[in-house]
């Protein structure tokens, strides 16, 4: 959410950025002394070049893609390994230093903002694939191996790694804002796809969450370390290694898009598509605002009307039969337009206006930056959150093209806002508010998949309540007593 909003520079001119970024300037004084009275323990860990004082480096790593303003730490430090991860940490520890981890920043909700400044530990030398075994579906991998260099580096195997965030994430970063995507109806999230972390406390200890090395695909061995981890955004530690599920790269695959006359029939195909049985791999919805944006951005003539992508995976017999349930299934909804695709490059055309939806919908309004929220409820209720959604953007004038995991209840309003309008940013926040309350009050969540980070605290709140908020407070008391571990982030 916009929470204290502040325009970032990420919504400012390029020329303006680039001035900024000449002088970007410790917010902390303390903690930036406190930096500089222990460089050369930091030199000494990770190298000359392993530490950079940097302004447009730290402005770097102080920003992801979210509108939150970059809060950029006071040092960044580039380790090699867990063991120079563990060694820094324990420098931190003794001198009272923040610690935030970065990925590839391509989050959605300010996480590794520099709130308190401190160092951030930016783990793109870390990118080692280090154990793949294909006879059991798992890989291990450290915390700069991202998701297509995963599955490059698995495409002679027979195997792939599902979980499709849209962006290009890295693993780890994925484990620790619990990422999903377009194919989480079928494969899941990164909750059911990680088997176990090794993780840096704050004061450098090294935690294997499932045990050093072990790998099972299930286990009621105590408390569930590995999910307390997943998700936890950097406020518990600093996830160095991820073993994940991997699966077998379907034999066929087949892709649909599907027009519909409402809302409620395109969710109404979704459940009895569920309900029948049918394993669809995605599911995917956008409104007619998103398809009109994207008829016009790509050059296409889809139907302007509430749309479903689907695809299936599977063998040519079971394929077979999934189609025809679906194809029967939607056009007793109303469903029409049917397009159908079988080889690589018609299912990649087919796709196209899914893949570019936040292109397509920048190009409403040129020159205006996105912003993506991102609300979950059950699937019952999404027909109504969506009506109601679409008319509170009308009501306020805002630009709101809907894309979503139907499956899943989960959608996105791709907000385009004019970052220099104050008045227009502010009903943004104001409607980004609504929205999450909305879903709250239709027994859904503030965040289906980008995470709580700096804007959704006080919504975490009112989702979980005050008792189950103190219980996360303790275990945070507990594994970062001093609260080093990205400070700021998730509890108030």
């Amino acid at each position: 959410m916009l929470l204290g909003f502040r325009p970032s520079l990420r919504l400012l001119s390029p020329r303006l950025q680039l001035l900024q970024s000449r002088c970007v300037q410790s917010e902390h004084p303390a903690t930036s002394a406190a930096v500089s009275s222990v460089l050369s323990a930091l030199r000494s860990i990770c190298g000359e070049g392993g530490v950079s004082f940097g302004a447009a480096v730290r402005e770097q790593h102080g920003r992801d893609e979210s509108i939150h303003r970059c809060c950029p730490p006071d040092v960044v430090v580039f380790p090699r390994c867990v063991e120079e991860v563990s060694a820094l940490a324990k420098v931190c520890h003794k001198h009272n230093l923040p610690i935030i981890p970065f990925g590839t920043g391509t989050g959605l909700e300010g996480g590794v903002s520099a709130v308190k400044g401190g160092v951030c530990f930016s783990l793109r030398n870390m990118d080692q694939v280090l154990d793949l075994h294909p006879e059991d579906f798992d890989v291990t991998v450290e915390p700069g191996v991202t998701r297509k260099a995963l599955n490059s580096y698995l495409r002679d195997t027979g195997l792939w790694f599902p979980v499709d965030p849209g962006a290009d994430a890295s693993l780890c970063g994925m484990a620790a804002t619990s990422a999903s995507g377009t194919n989480a109806v079928r494969y899941g999230t990164m909750r059911e796809n990680v088997l176990n972390l090794e993780v840096v406390l704050a004061d450098g200890t090294v935690l294997h969450t499932a045990g050093r090395g072990r790998r099972p695909r299930k286990t009621a061995a105590g408390y569930n370390l590995t999910n307390l981890l997943v998700g936890s955004e950097g406020t518990l530690g600093i996830i160095t290694k991820a073993t994940l599920r991997l699966y077998g790269i379907p034999e066929t695959m087949v892709s649909a898009v599907c027009s519909f006359p409402s809302v409620q029939a395109a969710v109404d195909s979704t459940v009895q598509i569920l309900q029948a049985g049918v394993p669809i791999a995605r599911i995917e919805f956008l409104d007619d605002v998103m398809m009109d944006a994207c008829n016009r951005f790509s050059s296409l003539s889809y139907a302007v009307s509430p749309t479903l992508f689907l695809e299936f995976h599977g063998s040519e017999r079971s394929l077979e039969e999934q189609v025809l349930t679906a194809e029967d299934i939607t056009q007793s909804n109303g469903g029409s337009d049917f397009q159908w695709a079988r080889d690589a490059g018609s299912r990649e055309r087919l796709w196209k206006a899914r893949h570019d939806a936040w292109y397509a919908a920048l190009a409403l309004r040129p020159g205006c930056k996105a912003y993506a929220t991102d609300v979950c409820v059950p699937l019952s209720r999404l027909p109504q959150i969506i009506v109601e959604t679409k008319q509170d953007l009308m009501e306020n004038r805002l630009t709101g093209p809907i894309a979503g995991h139907v499956g899943d209840g989960n959608f996105h309003c791709l907000m385009v806002v004019e970052p220099s309008d104050p008045e227009e940013l502010h009903r943004v926040h104001l409607f980004t508010e609504r929205l999450a309350r909305r879903a709250l009050a239709l027994d859904g969540t503030c965040t289906g998949e980008h995470g709580v980070g700096l804007g959704k605290r006080a919504l975490l709140c009112e989702e979980v309540g005050p008792e189950a908020v103190k219980v996360m407070q303790r275990i945070k008391d507990s594994l970062d007593p001093t609260t080093l571990m990205n400070p700021g982030k998730i509890l108030p």
